[in-house]
């Protein structure tokens, strides 16, 4: 018997694992496809390319804290310099994002007012939210609440683009709670988003003086996962899948594509149907709570070109307003964003797409992407290297009452001694709130245990 098994070996799970045997446990982490989850970086013939997520943020410490423990400090790298680092595209043309946003509100009246992104009306709009009163306690879609307080062009120009872009799927849907807690918290405290943003800001901006709010690794985000492996080494188990599962008087067996193992503890990070599946022989007591959990598809397609014959791009990338008929989310200029991504005289434009476009057929993708970047662009030169990264079912969406579920699971899971859930489908869908959630998994076991 062992002391813990891991079940996934996604970054909550490596995280786990890694925190497992740093406290001197006998631990394996059950990996069936590859480590990393959606951590995927690719490197050929010269190029980095990031499948899935290509940055972690700085004010977020839990990712960038694990990676100094690994010895990754001196391979973090910020983005290039760049103003405008973003742009809007809306009305046939993009927009620079306004200066000073806290998530997406505006934190400095100024750049609200000058922005072409909203019209005279919009930007009245807007202002309102400074004499508006508070709204109703509880959790409401956030998609409601940016209307309610800042109106609809800010909603469909500014705030449904950039929370498009992070989370996918349908960003006015999402749970204010679950997903953008803090700004609930500004209205509740401040009354007006933008004078609480105003004071938040302040302190972000103190928090960023050591560099960029963006970064990376010199080789790719991928650096991180591989750098867990070799600390688990034979701990991590890949090609191994978790079949089910059952409690004994001292633990629990799971049973695998390769055979049975006994453990005293266990930690699953599957998603949430996956984990659902697993614990319903066991009579678990929240399913219906982890089988409401929705999970939407991500994809992303990356071109290399020749980066003389390619028009300007301007910052790090430009992201689509609704009703602009693009099939992408957006576009990253991957080898103006960060150091080390191409080889010299090469450009790299990646195209982020969800919802319906992330379960095309990867030429058909191929095919929206490319053109997607011409009625952006214009003439391109040839492709001369494209990749595709794709992950079906793999972006846990946070909707009204996540919160809630969330607190029914934990609470189910507290009747199991010995059992903890983690991941991405709880608390927090980002590389620093996964990698926090899979290490509180290990102490909260061992917590329980003493």
């Amino acid at each position: 018997m062992v002391d813990l098994v891991v079940v996934g070996g996604g970054m909550a799970g490596l995280a786990a694992g890694y925190e497992a045997k740093r406290r001197g446990l006998n631990v394996l982490v059950l990996e069936a496809a590859r480590p990393g989850g959606k951590v995927q970086t690719i490197r050929d013939a010269g190029f980095v390319v990031e499948a899935g997520p290509d940055a972690v943020v700085r004010y977020k410490p839990w990712a960038l804290a694990l990676a100094q423990e690994l010895g990754l400090e001196g391979e973090i790298v910020g983005t290039l310099p760049a103003k405008p680092a973003a742009l809007i595209y809306t009305g046939g043309r993009g927009h620079p994002l306004p200066e000073g946003l806290n998530v997406v509100i505006p934190s400095r009246l100024g750049p609200l007012v000058k922005t072409p992104l909203l019209s005279p009306l919009g930007k009245l709009r807007a202002a309102l939210d400074l004499v508006l009163p508070r709204g109703p306690e509880g959790d409401e879609a956030f998609g409601r609440f940016i209307q309610r307080r800042l109106g609809k062009e800010v909603w469909e120009r500014l705030a449904a683009p950039l929370t498009g872009g992070i989370y996918g799927g349908d960003p006015e849907a999402l749970s204010l709670l679950a997903a953008f807690p803090q700004l609930k918290k500004l209205e509740k405290e401040h009354r007006s988003l933008i004078l609480g943003s105003l004071k938040a800001m302040k302190k972000r901006r103190a928090s960023r003086e050591k560099g960029s709010l963006f970064v990376s690794f010199r080789e790719g985000l991928g650096e991180l996962p591989e750098a867990l492996a070799r600390e688990l080494g034979g701990s991590l188990k890949t090609g191994v899948r978790a079949e089910s599962i059952e409690v004994l008087a001292s633990g629990y067996r799971v049973r695998t594509n390769e055979g049975p193992i006994e453990t005293r503890l266990l930690v699953l990070t599957t998603p949430a149907p996956q984990t659902a599946e697993l614990l319903r022989p066991l009579g678990f007591d929240a399913l219906d709570a982890l089988t409401e959990i929705p999970y939407h598809s991500a994809a992303t397609v990356t071109f290399a070109f020749e980066k003389a014959k390619m028009p300007p791009r301007e910052g790090h990338g430009i992201l689509f307003a609704r009703g602009e008929g693009f099939s992408a989310r957006g576009f990253t200029w991957l080898d103006q964003k960060w150091p080390h991504r191409a080889p010299q005289g090469m450009a790299l434009a990646r195209a982020y797409f969800s919802g319906r476009e992330a379960e095309a057929e990867p030429e058909e993708q191929k095919a929206l992407a490319l053109s997607d970047l011409k009625r952006l662009l214009g003439k391109l030169p040839p492709v001369l290297r494209a990749w595709v990264g794709r992950f079906e079912k793999g972006m846990p969406a946070y909707t009204v009452g996540h919160a809630g579920r969330v607190a029914r699971i934990e609470e189910a899971e507290r009747a199991y001694p010995g059992l903890a859930l983690a991941g991405a489908a709880y608390r927090g869908v980002g590389i620093p709130e996964v990698v926090r959630d899979g290490r509180e998994a290990v102490k909260r076991l061992l917590e329980r245990e003493s």
